[in-house]
């Protein structure tokens, strides 16, 4: 049931940026910034490249998961970084980041997408920083065994993860092989799941 409601809230979600996109510029952006994501990474990403793939919502986020991909690119020179963001406020930003061989939006999560997306980029490890869990994404990476990193994490007790609605939430961090959290209080709440 909480997933049907998750891909309604995404379909929602995406019909409200579709809305607004004429009135406001990080709509427009962000809608704007999706198209032709796919071919773009069909016609960047050969079969033979090892990837090592990035996610952050916006530009806070990636300031924080910056030293451990720049850490990345020293120790892994053979393997090639994929950035992807969320919001406008980081790729538009960032889009020309030296430090990663590709920026771009990520494509919005759904059951379809995540599968085109990973068999196009077939990350060899995959972090996502902080607040970001796409169920779609996190699922087709765990079944595909792909190592999975959440980094700079932060949780507080009024979050989904520890109320009793929060089953999807749980079940998207379950998905993480590791967990990298900014402090104490969020190792003692994450440690209550299991």
């Amino acid at each position: 049931m909480q997933v049907l409601l998750y891909h309604i809230f995404l379909g929602l979600f995406r019909l409200a940026m579709l809305a607004a996109s004429p009135f406001y510029k990080k709509a427009h952006q962000w809608r704007k910034g999706r198209k032709g994501v796919m071919d773009y990474l069909r016609t960047q990403i050969k079969p033979t490249d090892k990837v090592i793939w990035m996610h952050c919502a916006s530009l806070g986020e990636f300031e924080q998961g910056r030293p451990l991909l720049e850490a990345l690119r020293s120790h892994y020179p053979a393997h090639r970084i994929l950035l992807t963001f969320f919001s406008p406020s980081g790729y538009e930003v960032q889009k020309n980041y030296k430090g990663a061989d590709w920026v771009c939006y990520l494509p919005l999560d759904g059951p379809r997408t995540a599968k085109q997306f990973l068999s196009l980029t077939h990350p060899a490890l995959v972090i996502f920083v902080k607040y970001e869990f796409w169920f779609f994404y996190l699922k087709k990476i765990f079944y595909q065994q792909i190592p999975l990193l959440l980094v700079s994490a932060l949780f507080r007790e009024d979050m989904n993860f520890f109320k009793w609605y929060g089953t999807l939430s749980r079940k998207m961090l379950r998905r993480f092989q590791h967990l990298f959290l900014q402090n104490d209080s969020s190792l003692r709440l994450t440690e209550r799941l299991g």
